[in-house]
């Protein structure tokens, strides 16, 4: 392996261990055995090379994932995506600090917006991600009252379909108030 393929490993290591913000240059040279100057002639940013190591981190995680419900049963994929918040847990949780720092850093937010791009076509859409996103942030949260899979694939057959709008575009229409 050479020095940039020893940074990203000691990156996602430093991730899982560290999480990304309190991940230093310092910590990912260590874990890679390699010196500070590498990060930056590889990368250009601490924060360049953290995204990459999410980025590939969470594409890795998605091919374990692929291969768990092969009879295409919803619930089932539902169930694998929501298993991994567990057994995953420090990678789900870097996700969440990295759109954190997205909000201050251009070259974060885009590498999270590509990832994200790709994470709509792996799961078929805008929507099913949305949905990946909540229950991430409530298995994280709070997961003795988050859904199942069961209850997830319960809940899509459940909801009802949102009324169209004058023009034949979807919309919503939410509680009204007072």
């Amino acid at each position: 392996m050479g020095n940039r393929e020893d940074l990203l490993k000691g990156a996602k290591q430093c991730l899982v261990e560290r999480g990304w913000a309190r991940t230093t240059v310092r910590d990912i040279a260590a874990a890679a055995g390699v010196s500070h100057a590498a990060i930056g002639y590889h990368f250009g940013s601490r924060d360049a090379l953290l995204t990459q190591a999410l980025v590939e981190a969470v594409d890795e995680l998605g091919g374990q994932l692929t291969g768990y419900a092969p009879d295409g049963d919803p619930e089932q994929r539902w169930q694998a995506l929501i298993d991994s918040f567990t057994t995953h847990r420090a990678l789900w949780i870097a996700q969440i600090e990295a759109v954190v720092q997205a909000e201050r850093s251009p070259e974060v937010r885009e590498h999270l917006a590509a990832g994200q791009r790709e994470a709509r076509e792996g799961l078929g859409g805008s929507v099913p991600l949305a949905l990946l996103s909540g229950l991430m942030l409530q298995w994280l949260v709070d997961p003795e009252h988050a859904p199942s899979g069961a209850d997830v694939v319960a809940g899509l057959a459940a909801a009802p379909e949102l009324p169209a709008a004058p023009d034949g575009s979807a919309a919503f229409e939410g509680p009204s108030t007072p």
